[in-house]
């Protein structure tokens, strides 16, 4: 059997500036690397967190909750700090997009970037997500459609306590999003679901940002940062938080 090597969270040490990268749900800090490194070579530094249960087995994934992975937001975030930076902006990719906002709620930004970001999910939609997440997972690791099967179907009988969490954080962020006042860039795909760009736009109007702009990719789907648009995408991002009052 295929043994995978787990992700892990990068730091990439550029200027004074710094950019916290969050990465989407069942994915791991792949999203955001390529950003990341263009950031670095243009002066920024950029740190990407690693939540917890991510990058293992969608069974190892369920025992964790959105309140360990804001934990780990909030650490990568400290972390910063404590490296000395005190100027930071923070970019997410859907789940990540989520925490953006809600880093944007309670912490000190310089900016917030925003990606594919949903404004409402339910958890049985998550969890569909979640078995897609582990079929791939376990193809990977080399198990017969057999063997998948039987490993779903247990996990199937897990509780889905923490994606009902999930739900209600997503729900908690979009009711506060007026207690945004930090610059803000909310972008999607136009070949995403169109529940996508109904929620830029949500956002568009209900944060109190002065500094705000929602724009669409037209080749672009859920991952942004990987598709065939991410470099007008990463351009864009760049030109962002070069505009931003540091």
């Amino acid at each position: 059997m295929m043994k995978i090597v787990p992700p892990k969270p990068f730091f990439y040490k550029g200027g004074e500036q710094a950019v916290l990268l969050l990465h989407s749900f069942t994915s791991n800090t792949i999203d955001m690397k390529k950003l990341g490194k263009y950031l670095q070579q243009h002066n920024y530094t950029c740190y990407a967190p690693l939540y917890r249960g991510h990058g293992l087995t969608a069974e190892k994934l369920l025992t964790f909750r959105p309140t360990d992975w804001w934990q780990d937001v909030l650490d990568g975030y400290q972390l910063l700090k404590d490296e000395g930076y005190g100027k930071i902006a923070v970019v997410g990719l859907s789940l990540g997009g989520v925490f953006a906002l809600k880093a944007a709620q309670e912490l000190e930004l310089s900016g917030v970037v925003t990606m594919s970001v949903p404004i409402h999910r339910e958890a049985s939609f998550l969890q569909k997500r979640v078995f897609h997440y582990a079929k791939s997972f376990k193809q990977l690791e080399g198990k017969n459609e057999d063997q998948i099967h039987h490993e779903i179907t247990q996990l199937q009988q897990m509780s889905i306590h923490s994606l009902v969490e999930f739900q209600q954080l997503i729900q908690k962020t979009v009711d506060q999003l007026a207690r945004i006042t930090s610059p803000i860039s909310i972008l999607y795909g136009a070949l995403d679901e169109t529940l996508y760009k109904d929620s830029a736009e949500v956002i568009y109007q209900s944060v109190g940002s002065q500094q705000k702009k929602v724009k669409a990719y037209p080749n672009a789907k859920h991952l942004m940062t990987l598709g065939t648009d991410k470099d007008d995408v990463n351009k864009d991002i760049l030109a962002f938080l070069n505009d931003l009052h540091w």
